[in-house]
């Protein structure tokens, strides 16, 4: 599988700007907006590549029905997934399904989106989001993400 450690983790909060305020004085995080990603499910999304901070909050509007929602109404704000880097996130996968988890989310983006979403940042991007709360205590991502080489 080859696991590269943690990648980042998510943070579900209530206020986005707040929060992006929050840790950038406290850590100097630079925050990406990212919600192209979230707003199927009802969030604003701000990444921090050089802190693995990825922030999610409610959209407007969406309070009561966001994905992060029940989280935040039944913990508050906090971590709510641990994407973890590994070499191949399809193989990661099949090893966590042969353990009992299933998937709730993938994304395998193209470069087309990396360049167009992400500032061509990537040369692969590739995630899938396990259904790990109640064994975990919180999400899991095996996540393939290979940056670009800086020349």
């Amino acid at each position: 599988m080859g696991l590269r450690g943690i990648d980042r983790i998510v943070i579900a909060v209530r206020d986005l700007e707040q929060a992006k305020q929050k840790y950038s004085d406290l850590l100097g995080a630079t925050f990406m907006k990212a919600d192209w990603t979230g707003e199927p499910f009802g969030i604003n999304v701000a990444i921090a590549w050089d802190a693995g901070i990825e922030l999610c909050a409610p959209m407007a509007g969406r309070e009561d029905d966001s994905a992060v929602s029940p989280f935040l109404l039944h913990r508050g704000e906090g971590i709510l997934t641990v994407c973890f880097g590994v070499d191949d996130a399809s193989k990661a996968y099949e090893r966590a399904s042969s353990q009992g988890y299933s998937c709730v989310n993938s994304l395998d983006y193209t470069q087309e989106e990396i360049d167009q979403h992400l500032d061509g940042l990537f040369n692969r991007y590739h995630e899938f989001f396990l259904d790990a709360h109640a064994s975990c205590g919180y999400g899991v991502a095996l996540v393939h993400i290979d940056p670009k080489q800086q020349s």
